[in-house]
């Protein structure tokens, strides 16, 4: 671990007798300086601090899926063993969401190329793991994923990102690692799509009203 790192980490940590005492980090800065300088409990303090964000983000791509869980585990792995190459520490959350949405991205990738499930027998298929009731298991958020399920993957995750999370422009853009501009294409052409497949879902009609404002306009 480069030495500049852990001096940093005891310059702006308290000093404690041994190093299990050492306080949890309370800024990202901190957070991502004791993960670089190897503290302990660092790995722990990082999923317990965002373990909740990054299944959101998961969630609210993916939809209710029972491989959830094991995509959280994939995240945090991606960041511990690329903590290094976090350019900004107090951008930690934003790096988060983004290795959170390339996960779900590659995921939904593999499914699309192998549709392992599409030939198994209903009987087979895993359990939905499904989040709270008066979003992912309503009727018109279960009609949502299965007109997403439709779309090209990028166009679904910025969907997702922008109208059911609520993300800004600027946040979408960040978290798929693309530009302003480009996130304003690639969800105008979402939108379209996905306003066409869903006048074949009846339960979407009020969501729509409320929730699809088209890029420009004003919410």
């Amino acid at each position: 671990m480069p030495k500049k790192d852990s001096q940093a980490v005891a310059e702006l940590l308290p000093l404690r007798r041994s190093q299990s005492e050492l306080p949890a980090p309370e800024s990202d800065e901190l957070l991502v300086l004791s993960l670089r300088a190897h503290h302990p409990d660092a790995g722990t303090q990082l999923f317990d601090r965002y373990a909740p964000h990054v299944r959101r983000v998961l969630v609210r791509v993916m939809g209710p899926d029972s491989e959830i869980l094991d995509l959280v585990h994939d995240v945090f792995v991606t960041a511990l063993e690329s903590v290094n190459r976090l350019v900004d520490p107090k951008a930690l959350r934003a790096w988060l969401t983004q290795i959170a949405v390339f996960t779900a991205r590659a995921k939904i990738r593999r499914r699309v190329r192998g549709r392992i499930l599409r030939f198994l027998p209903f009987s087979e298929l895993p359990e939905p793991e499904l989040p709270p009731a008066d979003f992912e298991a309503s009727q018109a958020m279960q009609a949502v994923y299965r007109v997403l399920d439709g779309l090209e993957t990028d166009q679904r995750i910025a969907f997702a990102l922008r109208f059911v999370a609520g993300m800004e422009l600027t946040e979408v853009a960040a978290s798929c690692g693309v530009s302003l501009a480009t996130i304003k294409r690639r969800l105008s052409r979402a939108q379209a799509n996905f306003a066409s497949a869903a006048e074949r879902e009846p339960a979407l009609a009020e969501w729509l009203t409320a929730s699809l404002t088209p890029e420009g306009a004003t919410p």
